[in-house]
């Protein structure tokens, strides 16, 4: 799962405005957070954003696709983004605003 540094300035790059994002390397990825709620992750350079049940009905109607990391029917909560997302920082922000969101909530019920 390796990521190049050019696409992790472009992502980081992506997301300023949201301010306060921080990365770093894990099991070979990277993982992004924001005020230290992870929200994201990137993996053979491409960008995962958190879902949940909330939220995927918006990727699915987007075209995007669950991350499995291990292959097979396994997917976890962090789905790619719309083309037109990575190449665009304000729809980019929205659909990380929406992934914040997704963070939020699961952390919300883990405390539960």
């Amino acid at each position: 799962m390796p990521v190049s540094p050019d696409f992790l300035d472009y992502v980081l790059e992506q997301l300023t405005s949201l301010g306060g994002i921080t990365h770093r390397r894990m099991f070979g990825g990277v993982g992004l957070s924001r005020h230290e709620l992870f929200f994201a992750l990137i993996a053979d350079d491409v960008l995962y954003f958190k879902a949940d049940g909330v939220t995927v009905p918006d990727f699915e109607a987007a075209g995007c696709e669950p991350f499995k990391p291990f292959g097979g029917d396994k997917a976890m909560s962090y789905w790619t983004l719309p083309l037109e997302a990575l190449e665009d920082p304000d729809e980019m922000t929205a659909w990380a605003t929406r992934a914040l969101d997704a963070a939020m909530r699961a952390k919300v019920g883990k405390k539960r």
